[in-house]
């Protein structure tokens, strides 16, 4: 399946109708944790890393006092700060950070290997990588993009090198190349704001555009023709031809962030970073993503259940609700369920030599561009988890 044939590039996010938001009876999304330096000396730095929340911006801050005067001036000028600053600005409403002892590899690691437990987040940024050297910040991305593919339930949104230039366009569709994952995507230039005395990694800014496209829409809107809050000016403005060089074929692709006359600053955009033309949009991804969490939250207790017909019938039957309402609020497509989704739980997705092994398999099939155009996914539940495995497409 084709999905580009089905969505219009010139104007990136606004090929979906405005429709209520995704159903999933307190399954919240656009929800980021941000991993980061605070760049002052604090308790924080020094202790076990823990998740915070934040509900407000003002809530950041608290956590690092008393700080002097300098002090503060140095978090309030981090990465970190003004990623989370950006989120708020721009419609979030609810995001975790985890601060981090330096900017190495093995502190990044060991934060993401924190986060595997915190369930409630779907959105990952880390705007301090941008603070190294390129290749050591490829690697880094590496190692994000890897931990939200490995983990299914979260999306990662990583920041372009800082270029200023027109002859370093390159530089980025190097990196967008050097960079391959389902769950991810890639943003450029860096903003300029008010609160920052340099321009900065745009990562948090665009989870908010996330935060607020959900809650006014849903996942499966592409978050792009935005209007970015908060923001005064790029490092770079690209021109049509930029965003043709950086989104030339099919498939991963430089989200750009650009300066329209009469209509602000806006993202120009929606591409992830997945060779699979199936996974090539992020409504498309995040669809998935959430379904995943969706059966995580509702039918992980099947897996203490008998493999037999009334399991199967059970989870036909949830499954079956649930993407009904999907199709209710436009989410998938078609003029009828049969046309936007199937479900699959039997004897057939589990024959003998499957429920040897302790395994439960169903197979879904969603049309999120085009009626009877299934993206199909195989939906796994093992002693230690449920899990997608995604096989070919059909259209029926």
């Amino acid at each position: 399946m084709q999905t580009s044939t089905h969505l219009n590039l010139s104007a990136p996010g606004v090929y979906l109708q405005d429709i209520p938001s995704l159903p999933g009876k307190d399954l919240l999304t656009g929800v980021p944790v941000f991993l980061g330096v605070p760049k002052v000396n604090n308790s924080l730095n020094h202790s076990l890393p823990v998740p915070k929340m934040l509900t407000l911006w003002t809530q950041f801050v608290q956590y690092f006092q008393p700080l002097d005067d300098i002090e503060l001036h140095k978090l309030l000028d981090s990465y970190l700060a003004n990623a989370v600053r950006g989120f708020f600005e721009n419609g979030g409403r609810l995001c975790y950070f985890l601060p981090l002892p330096d900017n190495s590899l093995l502190a990044l690691q060991n934060g993401l290997q924190v986060i595997e437990s915190l369930d409630v987040i779907d959105l990952v940024c880390a705007p301090d990588i941008m603070q190294n050297p390129p290749t050591e910040a490829l690697e880094m991305q590496r190692a994000v993009l890897e931990h939200c593919d490995r983990m299914g339930d979260r999306f990662a949104i990583l920041d372009a090198v800082n270029i200023s230039n027109f002859e370093d366009i390159q530089t980025l569709k190097a990196q967008q190349q050097g960079l391959t994952g389902d769950n991810g995507a890639l943003y450029a230039p860096w903003l300029k704001t008010e609160n920052a005395s340099t321009y900065i990694p745009p990562c948090g800014h665009i989870a908010g555009i996330y935060a607020r496209n959900d809650a006014e829409v849903g996942v499966h809107r592409a978050p792009a023709n935005y209007l970015l809050e908060g923001v005064l000016d790029l490092s770079i403005l690209f021109t049509d031809a930029d965003w043709e060089i950086l989104n030339a074929e099919i498939g991963a692709g430089v989200n750009c962030i650009r300066s329209f006359r009469s209509r602000g600053i806006r993202i120009w955009g929606s591409r992830t970073l997945s060779q699979n033309p199936e996974w090539q949009y992020i409504n498309i991804r995040r669809l998935k993503i959430t379904v995943l969490r969706w059966v995580e939250r509702n039918l992980a207790d099947a897996i203490f259940e008998p493999n037999n017909i009334d399991l199967w019938d059970r989870i036909v039957r949830e499954l079956t609700v649930y993407c009904e309402s999907l199709w209710e609020k436009g989410a998938i497509y078609g003029d009828t369920p049969e046309e936007a989704f199937y479900v699959k739980c039997d004897a057939e997705t589990n024959p003998p030599e499957i429920r040897n092994t302790g395994q439960i398999v169903t197979e879904i099939g969603l049309a999120p561009t085009a009626p009877s155009e299934f993206i199909v996914i195989s939906l796994v539940h093992r002693s230690n988890g449920v899990k997608f495995v995604e096989i070919q497409s059909v259209e029926s």
